[in-house]
């Protein structure tokens, strides 16, 4: 199972926001720092109203969603490069998981210390972006030593890896991260087996006090971020409070939706936690296919991409050698006709073959062999 490892300096709310989105408690949380040494890891359950719809069009008796891991890692502090605040052990966590969600403090509070006095998400996120920048640096310059008497042998593949070394070295040392490289597809299968922290996948969450997550474009440290992340990492920040999701974990949900109008957010309304999760299952690069019965109502995950044998496997390893076809509805599509008789009769439901790719939302039956 991929999973994804929340990361950041400590006291920024790591392991309240891991206890919220895996609705446990496994991750202490409390004022000081490196209150968590080894990961908690736990199970996420993927939002999906589709789910929902698909179940009252089937009558199902149940519906299961999609997971995957969530990684709750100790915070990282300057010099953790350089072993500080136990960094070697905590950087080698970072190197287990396959995409990073990096929460940056952006609310004040006197009773919660920071571990650089002062509140700046953009200082915070520097910070961490160095650490991991030094570590890859170390890393690229033993890889190269290793290889380079294979490359002057003529090792080709040596020869290859030395070569992509020598651009992602100046694109480090400019404060850069190795995913945004933009790289060959023979490149990508070299970085890939550099396991460089910078070539991990990253969202940013800004976890912000109660008063604002009805109105987080008030705050203005959320708009710094976004605008900053955008531009130096491009990829997205989300907004999460990490205390109020941790609260509302514990409500049953007419309490919940009390407290939430009460702190101006509508009923039903996302919470932050929700598209937190959504937006690492994508950044995963995993997506969802459908399947719906009388007996359930179903999420499969797959990666972005997969042929539709491949997705077929993922219900019984068997279906992707015995796979025949697929029968494909778009979920809209089935969702607007109301039923697979109907969407069938108006040619909604195609077959498609083994070079189909499964796109995020079908609504599929397989015809196999079996």
């Amino acid at each position: 199972m991929l999973c994804a490892g929340i990361v950041g300096l400590p006291n920024v709310g790591k392991s309240t926001l891991f206890n919220a989105v895996t609705k446990t408690r496994k991750a202490m949380a409390a004022n000081y720092r490196f209150c968590t040494i080894e990961p908690n890891q736990g199970v996420v359950t993927v939002p999906d109203a589709r789910l929902d719809v698909l179940s009252k069009i089937s009558g199902s008796q149940k519906i299961i969603p999609s997971v995957f891991e969530f990684v709750d890692i100790a915070g990282l502090v300057k010099g953790a490069s350089q072993g500080e605040g136990l960094g070697n052990q905590f950087l080698g966590h970072i190197r287990e998981v396959d995409a990073i969600v990096q929460v940056v403090r952006c609310f004040e509070n006197a009773d919660i210390e920071h571990v650089m006095d002062t509140v700046d998400p953009i200082r915070d996120i520097e910070v961490i972006n160095t650490e991991l920048v030094l570590a890859d640096l170390d890393s690229i310059q033993k890889r190269r030593t290793r290889q380079q008497k294979l490359a002057k042998s003529g090792d080709k593949k040596a020869q290859a890896e030395i070569a992509l070394l020598d651009r992602l070295e100046p694109h480090l040392n400019e404060g850069k991260h190795a995913f945004t490289l933009e790289v060959t597809p023979e490149e990508a299968a070299i970085r890939k087996t550099l396991f460089l922290l910078t070539a991990k996948p990253t969202l940013f969450a800004c976890n912000v006090a109660e008063e604002d997550l009805a109105n987080p474009d008030g705050n203005p440290w959320v708009q710094k971020v976004r605008d900053y992340v955008a531009h130096h990492h491009g990829t997205r920040a989300v907004v999460v409070s990490a205390e109020i999701e941790s609260e509302l974990v514990t409500l049953p949900p007419e309490e919940r939706d009390e407290y939430l109008e009460a702190l101006g957010i509508p009923k039903g309304a996302d919470t932050g936690t929700g598209t937190l999760i959504k937006e690492a299952y994508t950044l995963l690069g995993l997506r969802s296919y459908l399947t719906t019965g009388e007996k359930e109502t179903r999420a499969w995950t797959i990666h972005a991409g997969d042929k539709a044998p491949v997705a077929a496997g993922v219900i019984h390893s068997d279906f992707e050698k015995s796979f025949i076809s697929a029968e494909v509805t778009a979920y809209e599509d089935l969702v607007s006709c109301g039923s697979f008789v109907r969407a069938r009769e108006l040619g909604k439901t195609r077959t498609e073959g083994k070079e189909y790719g499964v796109q995020d939302g079908d609504v599929i039956e397989f015809k196999t062999f079996l």
